[in-house]
C-alpha cells in the first residue's frame, strides 16, 4: 500500500487536485487524517476508486448517482443492472429529445434557404412566437 500526496494521486489518476478535493466534499473519495506534521497520505485504492469515478461519468452517470454505485460495491448485479436500464431509458430519452430538435432546425433552415432577402423570416417568426 503506497503512502502518496495528494498530487500524486491526482497525476496517476489523471485528474486535479481541485477534484480530488471536489469529490472529497462530496463523500465520493474519503479524506485521509491529516498528521500533525507533514501531508495527508493515500493509499492505491484512492486512485482506483478515482478512476471508477471517471469512468461512471464516461457512461453518463451523474455524480450523484455514482455514489450510488459505489455504495453497491460488492453486492449483486441485479440492482446495478436496475441503474443501467434506467441510464440506458434516459439516453433514450434524450435521443428522441435530440431528434425532435434536429427536425425543427431542419424546418427552420427551410426558411432561411427561401429566404428573400428583406429580413430574416426564422428571426421574424421567432419574435412572433409565443413559448
Amino acid at each position: 500500500m503506497a503512502a502518496l500526496t495528494i498530487g500524486q494521486v491526482a497525476k496517476l489518476a489523471g485528474v486535479h487536485v481541485e477534484t480530488i478535493r471536489y469529490y472529497q466534499r462530496i463523500g465520493l473519495v474519503p479524506t485521509p487524517p491529516k498528521p500533525m506534521q507533514g501531508f495527508r497520505r493515500y493509499d492505491d485504492q484512492t486512485i482506483v476508486r478515482i478512476r471508477f469515478i471517471k469512468n461512471a461519468q464516461k457512461m453518463g452517470f451523474s455524480l450523484k448517482e455514482i455514489a450510488r454505485l459505489l455504495s453497491l460495491a460488492g453486492d449483486a448485479c441485479g440492482e446495478v443492472r436496475r441503474l443501467l436500464e434506467e441510464k440506458k431509458a434516459d439516453v433514450a430519452a434524450k435521443v428522441e429529445q435530440l431528434e425532435r430538435l434536429r427536425g425543427i432546425l431542419e424546418q427552420s433552415m427551410a426558411l432561411c434557404e427561401r429566404d428573400s432577402g428583406a429580413g430574416c423570416r426564422l428571426l421574424e417568426k421567432l419574435m412572433s412566437e409565443s413559448s
